[in-house]
């Protein structure tokens, strides 16, 4: 039996041997005798040290290529600005100076100093009214039984993947399905009430999209905490997950409003008229809108009925631009209360 030298420090302070196929854990003793995680004295060796310097040019060509990205986002942006910048100092030069009371107030006429647009605004201003007194509550509807009440099962997916097509159909097929629908098949025939319907299905899928999206924003924790308050389903939707999709849900759908009012094909395949000498009182009246009004209008050869399409233009804007702040307003609004 073999002795143990007490002064031989060296078989005492070495690591146990590793299990079979195990590399050792240790190695590379500190100058007190004490071993070093492998990791460490493999960071520390010498070999495994990069240069201070070494990622610089990578670096330097990520940042210019994102700086080559953010001027293709700018030149991008700046199209449409440019573009619309053109638009708009065109239409101001030719029909700015068209635009006065006699304009508002006036009905078509054959003489250029005596054509208004009174007609047309007020058919824009009942297709409107009836587009969101009828989308609104459907879409809404929709929404809420999509996200609160229908089960995630194959009919729920048919529902959503059809909506999501049905906003990227051509306005002229809702212009013709109206035309067969509304005007024919339900005797309604070519009036303010055809054309309202008609663009109320043009709009329901954009309307239906954003109150989804904005219900899909509530956080499911405020539910949860009606519930356990002894709330029932309805009583949690009503008054916690819709006033804090209304925002949401009100942008959505003064947006999607917006863009019925600047359609003229389909109204025009439900009937508007390109010359009506009253304003319409009633949803079974005959109407036009200022689109078809300015179609009308810009058809013609003499330079005149150019300038009276290019004030239409204007009133058309203005009235885009004053939905949009309402819907900023409401908006900002809503958010602040709730």
């Amino acid at each position: 039996m073999s002795e143990v030298n007490p002064t031989d420090t060296t078989a005492a302070q070495a690591p146990p041997p590793a299990a079979s196929g195990v590399a050792p854990a240790f190695h590379t003793p500190r100058p007190d005798g004490a071993p070093v995680p492998a990791a460490a004295a493999d960071a520390a060796h010498p070999a495994r040290q990069r240069a201070p310097g070494q990622f610089r040019p990578r670096l330097r060509y990520r940042a210019r290529l994102g700086s080559v990205f953010a001027v293709i986002c700018l030149l991008a942006t700046l199209v449409g600005v440019v573009v619309l910048a053109v638009l708009l100092v065109d239409i101001l030069r030719d029909g700015a100076s068209r635009v006065n009371g006699r304009f508002l107030s006036g009905i078509p006429s054959r003489l250029t100093e005596r054509a208004g647009v009174a007609p047309a605004l007020a058919g824009s201003a009942w297709i409107l009214a009836l587009t969101a007194l009828v989308g609104f509550p459907l879409g809404v509807g929709t929404a809420l039984w999509l996200e609160e009440y229908a089960p995630d099962n194959r009919f729920r997916r048919f529902v959503e993947t059809n909506i999501s097509n049905l906003a990227g159909v051509p306005s002229i097929v809702y212009g013709i399905l109206g035309l067969a629908v509304f005007v024919r098949a339900l005797s309604l025939g070519r009036s303010v009430l055809s054309a309202a319907l008609t663009l109320t299905l043009l709009v329901l899928p954009v309307i239906i999209i954003a109150a989804q999206e904005a219900i899909k924003a509530v956080p499911n924790s405020i539910r949860l905490g009606a519930y356990a308050l002894g709330a029932t389903r309805w009583e949690a939707i009503r008054h916690q997950v819709l006033p804090l999709a209304l925002p949401g849900i009100l942008t959505g759908t003064i947006l999607a409003i917006s863009r019925a009012v600047g359609e003229a094909a389909p109204v025009i395949m439900v009937g508007a008229l390109g010359f009506i000498a009253f304003v319409p009182n009633s949803p079974g009246d005959a109407y036009t809108v200022i689109p078809f009004q300015i179609y009308s209008w810009v058809s013609r050869p003499q330079a005149e009925w150019k300038e009276l399409a290019a004030a239409a233009s204007l009133v058309l804007l203005a009235l885009l631009l004053t939905m949009n702040a309402a819907a900023i307003y409401l908006r900002n609004r809503f958010s602040r209360r709730y």
